[in-house]
């Protein structure tokens, strides 16, 4: 029998894509230019682009802003600077760097706004854009030079971007379900608890503090007196779903445990959200992990991996 996983994740993107060609695709620019003064665009447009590659263009039925970008379209959509981005093929990890000196036009892409200082800088941006646009041009066949393959290019950008944004999606929710998994399971000893921290009494009457970290992902500690904790248990936490990545995952799981141990936690988990891991290949490429968990076998409470997470958590807390 076969058996497919469903579709979720693209459906997602399909309603991601739906929101982001509104904002900052083609169709966000041609809306764009039609708010703007066509001689003031047409000016910058032989000002700031090769004018080669824009009667090249136009040879094509083509206008220059379909790829170079000048100021009064970014000004008027600052928005679109990811359009010009995703169709150069840039990530924007590549793009917002602080080597390339582009960080601080990151809000215009993402916020939509521009301040005064990127206002300033727009025209050496501007430079910039042009200059790899030409570039891309002069590399690309005739039959290429059309709306269509242009918003083609775009989308092979956007692809792994969109991926990329649905792994960290997945993986924080991977994070929340472990963080519930505890709060369920230290429910009747807790004296605060919040979206970010669980706040408990053991039975030595110290405060434990559970709390959602950037690296590992949950931490656990024991406040001996003020300022002074005992670090107990550090959670790093895989919420990937692709078993051909687990190699990855599990080497990035002992960098972020090679950290707690520095920071003196005695206890150091990993959870995975693959079920046909080889526990044996994990021990190995993670000697820093004293233990192993599967994500499906936490949700289930009547598993043996959920009961001796749970008799490890209320032994290393010191709790009823």
């Amino acid at each position: 029998m076969i058996v497919l996983s469903s579709p979720v994740m693209q459906i997602d993107f399909a309603f991601s894509l739906h929101e982001i060609r509104e904002r900052m695709l083609m169709e966000a620019l041609q809306s764009c230019v039609k708010e703007i003064d066509l001689e003031m665009l047409d000016s910058q447009l032989h000002k700031f682009s090769d004018s080669k590659a824009l009667k090249r263009l136009a040879s094509f039925g083509l206008r220059g802003e379909f790829l170079f970008a000048v100021p009064c379209i970014l000004k008027n959509r600052p928005e679109l600077l990811g359009y010009y981005r995703l169709l150069l093929g840039y990530s924007q990890k590549a793009f917002y760097t602080s080597d390339s000196g582009v960080t601080q036009f990151k809000s215009m892409e993402e916020r939509g706004i521009i301040s005064e200082r990127q206002d300033l800088n727009l025209s050496d941006l501007c430079t910039a854009l042009c200059k790899s646009a030409a570039i891309l041009i002069n590399g690309l066949a005739d039959y290429m030079l059309n709306p269509q393959f242009l918003d083609d290019l775009v989308l092979l950008t956007l692809g792994p971007q969109l991926r990329g944004g649905a792994n960290v999606k997945r993986g924080t929710a991977a994070i929340v379900q472990v963080f519930d998994v505890i709060l369920d399971i230290v429910k009747n000893n807790i004296l605060e608890s919040s979206r970010h921290q669980i706040e408990i009494e053991n039975a030595s009457g110290r405060r434990v503090y559970i709390e959602f970290a950037p690296d590992p992902d949950i931490v656990i500690r024991e406040k001996i007196r003020e300022d002074i904790y005992r670090n107990l248990i550090a959670i790093e936490i895989k919420g990937g779903l692709d078993f051909s990545n687990i190699h990855n995952r599990i080497g990035e799981a002992e960098k972020s445990h090679q950290k707690a141990r520095l920071s003196g936690y005695v206890e150091c988990w990993t959870v995975v959200n693959v079920d046909r891991i080889d526990l044996g290949m994990a021990k190995k490429e993670s000697p820093s992990t004293n233990r192993f968990f599967r994500i499906s076998n936490l949700l289930n409470s009547k598993s043996e991996e959920f009961q001796e997470f749970k008799d490890l958590i209320i032994s290393s807390i010191g709790i009823k």
